[in-house]
């Protein structure tokens, strides 16, 4: 069943390639450029300039590249050390993430310089993906890089989900919540978006620097306290979140800003279910909005599998059961890991024995602060760390999953794979 999983995810990963999904809704029509139901004259514009931020955004600018070939176009985009691609015009700068570094601000600080030149008969088109909100980083003034990543680590370990962290992002940011669009303006923009949100909210997904900004400061204070963060942030942070609100929807500098979702979780979790048909699997798409505490979604995935096994309810055997989303955890050890790997340790337990298989992997081919995507086990997985002398309940206590799947051989490597879609989970029963 293992080798049968990871075909099934691996389909799922390769259906929302960069490359992919905008050849999927872009194309070059002679001179009009169409993107989906809309289309550009690119004979009314004087200049294009494409700028991007995310862990995709690379091979996306090579997508756009290989669609306007010929045509005068100039670029700058930022992506997480690893993921180059080879461009011929776009410029491409490698910065950190999940916490910024300097090369995102001297990354973000060129994307500015080119919107900067944009004007009235310029077409900007932006390519955004997961990761961008780490990427596209210039903090409001007097708050520091170090204060930033101080930010953004408390941000990341408190449990908090992505759109509350870039609820906070956006209003302590000179890039993001709308603010890209506003540095194009009156530039006609169009973005083209990975997303790696669930329900795919624009205003969220890489902290929306093209979208106006639904939240508040206020929202952004009420995220601090919620998880008692108030007193933890730097004293800028707080000083910051009382000036200049971000750009709200009846603003002008949207009037020509465009919008499009061209890949996300739910196409990914598609072509997985597809491909686990094809093996000879009865299928299930349970969701794609998984969220929560990653141990105990894993409790749930395993009840769910439980269930099949042992009455045949929801589906009969032989069972694939595909979901996706994004969890959280909440950090009270000091081990290694990754939402992935802690919602599997803590289904491995429930599953212990029985003929089944469950896994969790990040569609970017990373979990947490791991060189791993993820990990994947069975019933036989407890036996085996037994005899190693190894205690899967304390491992999961102390958020140290890495280790323990390390020890046993049964982590998940994809590398890096230039998108990010959120996670995908697969249960199988046999």
């Amino acid at each position: 069943m293992k080798k049968d999983i990871l075909e099934i995810i691996k389909e799922g990963i390769k259906s929302v390639d960069p490359l992919l999904c905008i050849n999927r809704s872009v194309r070059l029509e002679n001179d009009i450029l169409v993107i989906k139901e809309k289309r550009y004259d690119l004979r009314e514009f004087e200049n294009i300039y494409i700028v991007g931020a995310g862990k995709a955004s690379a091979k996306m600018a090579f997508a756009m590249e290989s669609i306007l070939g010929d045509k005068k176009f100039e670029g700058v985009v930022i992506t997480k050390y690893k993921h180059l691609y080879k461009t011929r015009k776009i410029k491409v700068i490698e910065a950190s993430h999940p916490i910024p570094d300097e090369n995102g601000i001297r990354g973000t600080k060129k994307i500015i310089e080119l919107l900067e030149k944009a004007k009235e008969n310029d077409l900007v088109i932006v390519l955004i993906s997961g990761g961008g909100s780490s990427l596209l980083v210039l903090p409001k003034q007097g708050i520091s890089l170090e204060e930033k990543k101080k930010t953004d680590k408390l941000l990341l370990e408190c449990g908090a989900d992505i759109e509350e962290v870039n609820t906070v992002r956006k209003h302590i940011s000179q890039i993001k919540g709308g603010l890209l669009a506003k540095k194009a303006y009156p530039a006609e923009v169009v973005s083209l978006i990975l997303s790696d949100v669930l329900g795919d909210p624009i205003d969220a997904i890489a902290s929306g620097p093209t979208s106006p900004d639904p939240t508040t400061i206020r929202d952004a204070i009420r995220v601090l306290e919620r998880y008692d963060l108030k007193e933890k942030v730097p004293k800028s942070i707080i000083t910051s979140l009382k000036k200049g609100e971000t750009p709200k929807p009846k603003d002008k500098i949207f009037k020509r800003v465009s919008n499009f979702v061209i890949g996300n979780n739910k196409m990914a979790l598609e072509s997985s279910r597809k491909k686990a048909e094809e093996l000879g699997y009865n299928t299930l798409l349970l969701s794609s909005y998984i969220e929560g505490e990653a141990k105990e979604v894993g409790k749930v995935l395993a009840s769910i599998a439980k269930e099949i096994y042992y009455s045949d309810h929801p589906l009969k055997k032989p069972a694939a059961v595909i979901s996706g989303g994004e969890t959280t955890v909440t950090i009270r050890g000091n081990g290694r890991g990754g939402r992935n790997q802690e919602l599997v340790l803590s289904a491995a337990i429930q599953i212990r024995g029985l003929d089944i298989c469950i896994a969790s992997v990040g569609t970017d081919g990373t979990d947490g602060m791991t060189d791993a995507a993820g990990a994947i086990v069975d019933g036989n997985t407890i036996k085996i760390a037994n005899k190693k002398g190894l205690e899967a309940r304390e491992y999961l206590d102390n958020n140290d999953s890495y280790s323990f799947f390390k020890a046993i051989d049964s982590l998940v490597y994809t590398g890096p794979t230039n998108t990010n879609v959120n996670d995908i989970q697969v249960i199988l029963v046999k």
